[in-house]
């Protein structure tokens, strides 16, 4: 072979070796974890509901007597005043029947008046006894027959007269008409419930929403605090509203009980209509300045070759306590490492190890303070409400990476959440640490041994997918 052709083998065989090498390291080098820092901030509880906008004062009005509609006043955004007529029923049959009871009414007057002279004659021929008490009792009870005859008719005249009134229909407020269910021609009838013929609104200047709570959440609300709201058509504006009214009414579907409650709502550029839906955030709880970690955190569980060896068990009574930490690594996050890879702080070690000290760990008990170390996270992590955890009642873990590349659990006690980031109280955490929020790659999540080492419920701590 030429000395040009031992030169291009050469080459070719660095290239591969070069390539081979970038790639070899390029893998081992990638980041298997996903990192976030530890921040200090606001975490604000929500209890989040959808609700329906209208207007404080709605008057549905309809029709007292059956009829076909003859003319039309009023129309969809009609404004309309107090006592303004908005329709009318054809009133031929209602005209002809107060003819007719007034002429009922003419009868019997002159029946009326007839009976009148002959009880009259009556007793005047009783008077001179020139007729029987019989006689005369029939005579008066003639009378007072035609009395009570004129009676009923003028009774039936007022009725007839009131049905024609009623053909006229008229706004019992001032108002916007936001509904008419009926157009001219068609035939109103009224037998049984008087039909619904328009809807008028008072003042959409002054609006509320009414929502329903889970009962979960509705010990937390009270009268007179600040809701905020959004609707679809103004996706980018934040609407305030205040809490009126929790009404004591439940409602029960599917076994979820949730009480109506009412949002006052001022409304003076008529931006908001009748019937939209709105999303309604109510602040409950404000934690302000606090450490504040991502949920992704608190949901996410390493698989269990990327964990730090267990540390040793606790010393008994009386034995010098040493540290919790693994050989060549610091066990707590800004404990001082001594020689040996013993930790300084060895209750600190303990509690970020996951082995809180036995007395401790009585007297959580006895004060009934229990223990649910992750639970926390995954339910209150996906929760829009932003549910809040008493101080104490729970722990969770995040973890952090060591110079090793292990995983070492930090213990915190979960304070807040607003469904994003979580409040959090810890004696090891720091603001700037880093904790880790899922594995980083797809390769990573094969390296990590399975798939659920990345979280629960397929959320942040499954890692990207390519």
């Amino acid at each position: 072979m030429s000395k040009a052709g031992w030169v291009v083998g050469a080459l070719v065989v660095a290239s591969v070796v070069a390539t081979g090498y970038v790639l070899t390291r390029g893998k081992t080098e990638a980041p298997k974890f996903r990192k976030e820092k530890v921040e200090r901030g606001d975490v604000t509880a929500l209890v989040t509901a959808s609700g329906t906008l209208s207007a404080v004062t709605t008057v549905k009005v309809g029709s007292q007597v059956s009829g076909i509609i003859a003319r039309l006043h009023a129309n969809f955004n009609s404004v309309v005043k107090k006592g303004e007529i908005l329709a009318e029923l054809d009133p031929t049959p209602f005209r002809a029947s107060v003819d007719q009871r007034r002429a009922d009414l003419e009868r019997s007057q002159v029946e009326l008046r007839k009976a009148e002279l002959d009880f009259a004659r009556a007793k005047n021929l009783l008077s001179q006894q020139l007729l029987s008490q019989q006689e005369y009792d029939a005579a008066k009870s003639v009378r007072d027959g035609a009395q009570a005859a004129v009676a009923q008719s003028q009774a039936a005249l007022r009725q007839a007269e009131t049905n024609l009134a009623y053909t006229v229909i008229s706004s019992p407020i001032d108002g916007v008409v936001v509904d008419r269910q009926y157009d001219i021609g068609q035939t109103v009838a009224a037998s049984f419930q008087a039909p619904t013929l328009f809807t008028i609104a008072q003042d959409l200047t002054k609006m509320q929403v009414l929502t329903n709570i889970d009962e979960a959440d509705v010990g937390r609300v009270k009268e007179g605090q600040t809701a905020f709201f959004t609707v679809d058509a103004f996706p980018d504006r934040n609407f305030e509203g205040v809490v009126s009214q929790i009404r004591l009414s439940p409602q029960t579907v599917q076994n979820v009980v949730t009480y109506p409650v009412v949002l006052d709502v001022s409304n003076p550029r008529n931006e908001l209509k009748p019937g939209m839906t709105a999303n309604v955030q109510i602040p409950v709880q404000k934690e302000t300045g606090q450490l504040r970690v991502a949920n992704a955190a608190l949901r996410f569980r390493p698989a269990e070759s990327d964990l730090a060896p267990e540390p040793s068990p606790a010393p008994k009574s009386g034995e010098t306590k040493a540290g919790a930490g693994t050989e060549g690594a610091p066990a707590v996050v800004g404990a001082t490492e001594r020689p040996g890879g013993k930790s300084g702080d060895t209750a600190a070690s303990e509690k970020s190890a996951g082995r809180p000290d036995v007395s401790e760990g009585r007297k959580k008990r006895a004060s009934g303070e229990g223990s649910k170390s992750g639970g926390w996270a995954g339910r209150q992590g996906g929760n829009g409400s932003g549910k809040a955890a008493s101080r104490g009642s729970r722990e969770g873990s995040v973890y952090v990476e060591g110079q090793d590349g292990k995983l070492r659990r930090v213990p915190v006690r979960p304070l807040l959440t607003d469904g994003s980031y979580t409040a959090v109280a810890s004696e090891v955490l720091k603001e700037g640490d880093l904790i880790v929020v899922g594995l980083a790659t797809a390769r990573a999540l094969d390296l990590g041994g399975s798939s659920r080492a990345g979280g629960s419920g397929g959320g942040p701590g499954r890692g990207m997918r390519f």
